[in-house]
């Protein structure tokens, strides 16, 4: 059974990730402990995790915020992600079943249909199922949770500010056919490591030069819901 403090956690992190609470938003503990008749304590303790994680910014004077997330805060995410994530799939890699690479090419199938159907949140959602499924055999749950932690983290970024760099989803998904072909074959796990550590960051290097080309050009930015 879950503890007061673990349900108050949830609900916050929950309405975060679903954009009840979007960027910027207040969280009251007064209001929450009317709203879910839990006492302020779990409320605090809450709150305080959620700033460890980085989804909260506390305040002085002012209180909990969620987070407003900018592009930049998205390449640093991302560029830890590769790391983490590249490391997780490596040792995941052994552990896949047929059916777990079935399941994967399918994903990146759905993923070239959303991408021909101007579909961005769907690719990025299946893009975020796809790599967590590479990582979910890793064989360390406290390594996979973080992976999957910063998927979640990325997801809301995704929704709250980021732009597309033209031409980076095509190449995504053949890098993610390379990746699989890897695995498939039982590629040595350095190999595995480094191409899905460079997957990520190739999309961190686009993202970085459109970003700069629209910058010099003084374009302003688009922000849309995708992100390969």
């Amino acid at each position: 059974m879950s503890t007061k403090a673990e349900r108050s956690f949830q609900i916050l992190k929950e309405r975060i990730m679903d954009g009840t609470y979007g960027p910027g938003h207040r969280l009251v503990i007064d209001q929450l402990v009317r709203e879910h008749a839990i006492s302020s304590v779990p409320w605090r303790e809450s709150l305080r995790r959620l700033e460890a994680e980085g989804w909260v910014e506390i305040v002085p004077n002012v209180g909990a915020l969620v987070r407003t997330f900018d592009t930049d805060a998205w390449q640093k995410g991302l560029s830890l992600l590769a790391r983490i994530g590249g490391y997780a799939t490596a040792l995941s890699a052994p552990h896949l079943s047929a059916d777990d690479l079935a399941t994967a090419r399918d994903l990146n199938r759905r993923m070239r249909e959303a991408l021909a159907a101007f579909d961005p949140g769907q690719f990025g959602r299946l893009n975020r199922e796809f790599h967590e499924l590479l990582a979910s055999r890793a064989g360390d749950d406290r390594l996979v949770a973080m992976v999957n932690s910063e998927w979640a983290r990325l997801e809301v970024i995704r929704k709250s500010a980021f732009w597309y760099a033209p031409g980076r989803a095509e190449a995504s998904l053949a890098e993610h056919d390379h990746i699989l072909e890897l695995i498939e074959t039982g590629a040595d796990p350095d190999a595995v490591e480094a191409a899905a550590k460079q997957h990520e960051l190739r999309t961190v290097e686009a993202v970085t030069r459109y970003d700069d080309g629209l910058r010099h050009a003084g374009v302003p930015h688009s922000a849309i819901s995708a992100r390969p």
